[in-house]
């Protein structure tokens, strides 16, 4: 059963914006969400996945340095839904980006959305 689907990516130009969002819908998951620290990561063509953003269940916060300022993270535990608001997008912020747990748990991974950010 598929533990979340990503929504909300798209083309955009630099400077723009987009939201992402991240609906748990697997049974475990979906009990446990608003006890659980969700994150979200990013893979690249080419490179590794890394983490984006985290958020705790009560909503503090940790940032990769090259997201910092630009990237909001935020969840909705009522509705078991996590966000990502993009801001100020670059070139280099494309790629297909995911949500999971944090620590991740590998079986959780979904399909992704991609993000691309023209020049």
């Amino acid at each position: 059963q598929v533990a979340v689907v990503e929504s909300g990516g798209g083309l955009v130009q630099a400077g723009g914006s987009l939201r992402l969002s991240c609906v748990a819908s697997g049974n475990t998951l979906s009990r446990t969400f608003s006890r659980t620290v969700m994150a979200w990561y990013r893979q690249a063509p080419g490179k590794e996945r890394n983490l984006v953003a985290r958020i705790t269940h009560v909503g503090s916060t940790l940032y990769a340095d090259s997201v910092k300022d630009r990237f909001t993270i935020s969840r909705d535990n009522a509705k078991n839904i996590v966000y990502l608001q993009m801001n100020s997008l670059k070139s280099e912020d494309t790629a297909v980006y995911y949500c999971n747990t944090y620590p991740y748990i590998r079986h959780y991974w979904g399909q992704g959305t991609q993000v691309t950010v023209s020049s």
